[in-house]
């Protein structure tokens, strides 16, 4: 055969194979290549990628101090405080010059005494908010750095704020997070919330006795009823210090209290560090005047074991305390009895020289504000929140102050009942004998006694027995309901009387609470956020609940609302909106 038949075709190309014949499909490069591989990183890489994911911060900011940590530990991996150090640039090194530490008096002029070691002020008027937010990005930087040992990865951030924070304060935290750590987005809680769930109960009586302000919030099945607030805190307690130790100085009670930093510049004056210190470790509270009597129990008494020896009474005990104080000019030691050192905290916490009517709404007494608060709340509301009181905050930790507290409301209770109605007119009604008998009853003496009438064979009428209240009697006994009560290791619920439950703080609730995915009371997308900063916060009752309670699970387990992500509807929550 003629093999001119027609041309041959060419072999096809290895590259041709693999491409196809296709003219639309671009022909790969003939040099020999590795082909890519794509690595599943779930599968085969880092599991630090995941845990970046899966990461939540717990910052919990306040005027002195800021605890922050990981969601779902015990306790907050470091407790920063601020103070003038924080403030040193890199290469400052006059820490180490002679005479640094004694020459205070020239670095704190010009300033509020004690402005130093404050990171905000309540009283928003005149402040400098970029200089907040300066300090709080350089203590959370370090705090990253040092303590957290985390690179710069976005991560999610709770924040545990009390309710009574202000607005502008919100805003200069939350511009820090989104634009200086690029936050994705932030959860708020609520402090007295989340110590009533570190507590382990649903509802509480949270008595904050914080560094700015005391305030006794009643939270109710997590939720929270109202706050009331005094200026009767760790602040007026650390001025109180610095003038109980200025009369020690100079022999003499002071006359007025030193308003002017001027004043509190001198060469016998005191330094705030020297001042707080002091407070922290020397000071404790005396017991109440009267003591609250116990209930009476049935049998004997319990006997308890004491020691024979003869002991002398703290509120007695005159014996001398030396205390040397290095921040004056020069040095000084003074002598004051152990007794007085209960005076700066009787003055501050509970002023009982003074009548209630003296103070004003801002300045009541702690135990006294701690009564009203229960005394306004609705009657299934104090029964529970009496029951659960919690103290929370710094000035907590003075020896005997919880304890003075509890037995100063005990005793007001006692004496005034849950009656709102007070003074002499009252009083004057309750022992006259002619008002009360020409009057109406009143509602506390219960229903109408009934009248029994026994029945007896032998005599011809009946027997009138002495009436009964119908409100005293007792309940009939279920039998099948203490069964299944007993089956099911069931226990009455304890309310309508006085108790104190310790916590664990905000932040540890605030751990559990974000560990456990519970709903934050809002959450802050970070677009949503750089789009309209705080003036595109709505009213909580604007904002659709259910529809964001409709979440899915996204990557890395991170939830996220389906109708948050296509509605732009945010709330603040009980911080309300402008």
């Amino acid at each position: 055969m003629s093999s001119s038949a027609g041309p041959s075709l060419p072999h096809r190309a290895v590259s041709s194979i693999r491409a196809g014949d296709r003219s639309s499909t671009q022909a790969l490069p003939t040099t020999p290549h590795t082909p890519p591989r794509t690595i599943v990183p779930t599968t085969f890489g880092s599991p630090s990628t995941l845990r970046a994911d899966d990461e939540v911060i717990i910052i919990e900011p306040g005027s002195r101090k800021l605890r922050i940590g990981f969601a779902g530990d015990a306790a907050p991996k470091k407790v920063l405080s601020f103070g003038p150090e924080q403030q040193r640039r890199a290469g400052d090194f006059r820490a180490w010059d002679v005479g640094y530490q004694t020459d205070w008096r020239k670095r704190a002029s010009g300033k509020p005494w004690g402005a130093d070691h404050e990171l905000w002020q309540l009283d928003v008027r005149g402040q400098d908010l970029a200089l907040i937010a300066d300090k709080l990005e350089r203590e959370l930087r370090d705090a990253f750095t040092k303590y957290l040992l985390i690179d710069s990865r976005p991560r999610r951030i709770t924040l545990v704020l009390p309710p009574t924070l202000p607005i502008p304060l919100i805003s200069s935290t939350f511009d820090t997070l989104f634009n200086r750590f690029q936050v994705p987005s932030i959860s708020l809680f609520s402090s007295p919330v989340m110590s009533a769930m570190a507590a382990g109960t649903r509802s509480a009586l949270v008595i904050d006795l914080g560094w700015y302000e005391t305030t006794v919030t009643a939270v109710y099945e997590y939720r929270e009823v109202h706050s009331w607030r005094t200026i009767r805190a760790g602040k007026l307690l650390v001025e109180e210090t610095y003038e109980f130790l200025t009369s020690a100085i100079r022999g003499r009670p002071s006359t007025a209290r030193t308003e002017r930093t001027e004043d509190k510049l001198e060469d016998d004056a005191v330094s705030f560090e020297e001042c707080e210190e002091f407070a922290t470790r020397m000071l404790w509270c005396k017991r109440p005047a009267r003591e609250p009597t116990q209930d009476a129990t049935e049998g004997l008494p319990t006997l308890h074991e004491q020691d024979e020896t003869e002991t002398i009474a703290p509120a007695e005990d005159h014996s001398p305390m030396a205390i040397t104080l290095n921040s004056c000019n020069p040095p000084k030691r003074v002598e004051i009895p152990f007794a007085q050192l209960a005076d700066p905290c009787e003055a501050v916490f509970f002023e009982p020289h003074l009548s209630p009517c003296c103070f004003d709404d801002h300045e009541v007494p702690v135990h006294l504000l701690a009564y009203r608060a229960l005394l306004q709340l609705p009657l299934d509301v104090r029964a529970i929140c009496m029951s659960r009181i919690i103290f929370t905050g710094g000035c907590s930790n003075i020896i005997g102050l919880k304890g003075r507290i509890f037995d100063e409301v005990s005793l007001l209770a006692k004496e005034r009942g849950w009656d709102p109605v007070t003074g002499k007119g009252v009083d004057q009604y309750k022992t006259n004998i002619k008002l009360r008998r020409n009057g109406n009853r009143q509602s506390t003496e219960g229903p109408t006694p009934v009248t029994i009438r026994v029945e007896n064979g032998n005599a011809e009428g009946g027997e009138t027995a002495p009436p009964a209240n119908p409100a005293h009697a007792p309940p009939e006994i279920d039998h099948v309901e203490e069964m299944i009560q007993k089956d099911r290791n069931y226990k009455p619920v304890v309310q309508g009387k006085l108790r104190v439950v310790d916590s664990l703080g905000p932040w540890c609730g605030a751990s559990m609470a974000t560990q456990l995915k519970i709903p934050a009371l809002a959450t802050v997308d970070r677009e949503l956020w750089l789009q309209q900063g705080i003036n595109g916060a709505c009213r909580p009752n604007e904002v659709d609940i259910k529809a964001q309670q409709r979440q899915s699970m996204g990557a890395g387990g991170l939830i996220r609302g389906q109708a948050s992500q296509a509605s732009s509807s945010w709330t603040l929550g009980v911080w309300g909106s402008i």
